[in-house]
């Protein structure tokens, strides 16, 4: 079932599968001259183009009085919502925003020997935007998404929040997902979504305040918007399409394995799952598992595809191999399905979540435990986290000298600006000591 096969028995094979896996890191340039077209508009029509957009894409009657959801809308939907899965809800978003307390950062000050008082100050962004996709057109919604942006940014202090959606074309959202912003007190709330929602956030317009920072997932067009738009407003991260890798032994259940692999082969044709064991005989019997599974899931062309063009099993001569071989993916999400994990945890390097032991599925992690399911995908979790608290923050540093402290060290300041030959820097410093 798996599309690729390998071995890896040393560094030496890693070309060959490095080779494969950056073919799924191809960017796709052909969307980008159309986000810039949007992003131009946007910033120059502002409303008139975000409704333009909304027509021509969701719902052909759209007007600007749709765009903001109403308390009405809000409140209205907590009774379009099982009792039992508000409190799943709920009880979802506790142990996320629990989690995510444990991250905050304090403000620190202390004095050098010379004197001189040093800081720093952990401030949060003034005002953030949430993007939630529509999902199968607003019949699957993307509840948990709003949860792993909405509470980091809540536990960080950011005071300004809003979230855009796109809407269904009958111009509502769906109710799931304003009764979870309702839970979770939001009640800035705009109707609209892709590159054009994305271009609002950043620039504004007269209905849609700028915000400072954009989190929240979404197809090639609004992840084409944020990349095009970094450096002028905060980015949560360029994320591509979800990975999985499990690194199992014999104890492992094919079942489970197979369970695990399809739960992110569903989510897109471009999903990423990866198998790497020294157990030959457990990948023909996970293999078989997924076909078997195949059969009754609901979303089987998306994962066949996916299994079949980014799908791969690796063979290794032992688990020590194999994790230098997921150290060198990089993967998105990590299962160590051992029959002892714990003692390989100090060997992770490099992966956006770890998952240990055979009762630990990757889905727990992404919509109820607490970790932020927002993760570093394509081989970026070398150098990048998870979203989190400090995301939604700022450091400030805070620096105050007296004369004593400048006496004592501006000759060697003021030199060290003319060895880089900045006369101005060094005459800034020195002329406080004129006259002394």
């Amino acid at each position: 079932m798996f599309g690729r096969q390998f071995s890896y028995t040393s560094t030496h094979d890693w070309p060959h599968i490095k080779s494969w896996l950056t073919l799924r890191m191809q960017p796709d340039m052909s969307v980008e001259g159309k986000v810039r077209e949007v992003m131009n508009k946007i910033s120059k029509s502002g409303d008139e183009a975000l409704v333009e957009y909304t027509r021509l894409f969701d719902c052909e009657d759209f007007s600007l009085e749709n765009l903001r959801v109403t308390q009405t809308e809000i409140q209205d939907s907590m009774s379009m919502i099982p009792g039992n899965d508000l409190k799943i809800i709920r009880t979802a978003a506790e142990k996320i925003r629990n989690y995510h307390l444990k991250q905050t950062r304090n403000s620190w000050f202390t004095t050098d020997p010379d004197g001189a008082f040093l800081g720093q100050m952990v401030t949060p962004l003034p005002r953030a935007g949430l993007y939630v996709p529509g999902g199968q057109g607003g019949d699957t919604p993307l509840i948990s998404s709003l949860l792993m942006n909405a509470i980091p940014a809540q536990v960080a202090g950011v005071e300004s929040i809003c979230m855009v959606s796109p809407p269904r074309k009958d111009k509502t959202l769906n109710p799931y997902l304003l009764a979870t912003a309702h839970l979770l007190g939001l009640d800035e709330i705009y109707k609209c979504g892709s590159a054009w929602a994305v271009a609002a956030l950043a620039y504004g317009t007269p209905e849609i305040p700028a915000v400072d920072m954009i989190a929240g997932p979404g197809n090639i067009f609004v992840t084409t918007a944020k990349k095009l738009l970094m450096g002028q407003v905060g980015i949560d991260m360029i994320a591509g399409p979800s990975e999985l890798a499990v690194l199992a032994d014999s104890s492992a259940r094919p079942d489970y394995i197979a369970a695990d692999l399809l739960s992110q082969a569903e989510h897109d044709p471009l999903a990423g799952t990866y198998l790497v064991t020294d157990d030959a005989d457990l990948i023909e019997k996970v293999a078989h598992e997924l076909e078997n599974q195949l059969l009754s899931l609901p979303r089987a062309d998306n994962a066949r595809k996916a299994l079949k063009d980014w799908g791969g099993s690796f063979e290794v001569p032992d688990m020590q191999t194999g994790m230098e071989l997921v150290n060198r993916i990089a993967p998105e999400h990590f299962e160590l399905c051992l029959q002892d994990p714990w003692p390989m945890l100090a060997r992770v390097k490099n992966a956006g979540a770890v998952f240990l032991g055979h009762t630990s599925p990757e889905p727990v992690g992404d919509y109820f435990a607490g970790p932020n399911h927002v993760l570093p995908t394509l081989g970026t979790a070398r150098f990048s986290q998870a979203l989190s608290v400090e995301n939604f923050q700022k450091n400030i540093s805070i620096l105050a000298t007296d004369k004593s402290y400048l006496q004592q060290h501006a000759s060697g300041i003021a030199r060290l600006a003319r060895m880089e030959n900045l006369e101005a820097h060094a005459r800034s410093v020195e002329i406080r000591l004129k006259g002394e």
